[in-house]
């Protein structure tokens, strides 16, 4: 297992990354307050009236009246604030943590926070149609995270980042390595697990939804795969 908790890549089109900080807050609140995270078992109500639940999505069966909330089509966005527990929730929030910054920046405020949802419904929708009978809500922010992940290896393969291998040993290598292993992993497990519990075929969606958007939605001026043969960050003006 590779935790990413810190990478050498400094903003330059932006000053903060307001909206990637307002994603982790929004994420911890309502895993807080509607999950209630704080109790020994998460709220099963807010999972299937706020997840996206794959048979309801793709019209196979109707959700019964006390869960429902919102229309199906709603729930591939609000699935995406709502985690299945606190490691479910940090780890998810310590990808976003090292990986939005440098992509918000490089679409700008507004421009970021459609990728991300954009990243997300996509993930949630290849999800669904990949178990189109399940009746088992969708919960986490993987497919947007993925999504980052793809945005990332777009722009900033050779960036040095620090990660905590089987959360113990930390190592400083380039993003290629680490992230390309996970990449590979979400690979293998659609290929070789049939355990539906883990929603690989949303973190394949976000993924290539995110290595796509980025070509297409990043500020002029910001190249794309960037090499640079100490492993830091290629400078490029502020748009």
């Amino acid at each position: 297992m590779l935790l990413p908790i810190n990478d050498d890549n400094p903003l330059e089109g932006i000053t903060h990354a307001y909206v990637t900080w307002a994603l982790i807050a929004a994420n911890v609140i309502i895993f807080v307050l509607v999950q209630h995270g704080y109790r020994a078992e998460i709220d099963i109500a807010s999972a299937f009236g706020f997840g996206a639940i794959p048979a309801v999505v793709t019209h196979a069966a109707v959700l019964p009246a006390e869960y429902a909330r919102l229309p199906a089509e709603l729930t591939l966005v609000t699935y995406m604030f709502l985690h299945g527990s606190w490691m479910h929730l940090a780890g998810n929030m310590a990808f976003l943590w090292v990986f939005g910054d440098n992509v918000e920046d490089a679409l700008g405020h507004a421009r970021f926070l459609a990728f991300y949802l954009i990243c997300g419904v996509i993930g949630g929708l290849a999800y669904a149609y990949a178990v189109p009978d399940s009746a088992a809500p969708l919960v986490g922010a993987s497919a947007g995270i993925s999504g980052l992940v793809g945005a990332y290896l777009m722009l900033h393969p050779n960036v040095r980042i620090w990660v905590l291998v089987f959360l113990r040993v930390p190592l400083r290598i380039p993003a290629i390595w680490p992230l390309g292993a996970w990449i590979a992993f979400q690979l293998w497990s659609v290929i070789r697990s049939g355990d539906q519990d883990t929603a690989w075929w949303a973190h394949i969606g976000g993924l290539l939804a995110g290595a796509v958007l980025i070509v297409v939605m990043r500020r002029k001026g910001v190249p794309l795969w960037v090499l640079t043969r100490d492993g830091t960050p290629e400078q490029h003006p502020p748009i």
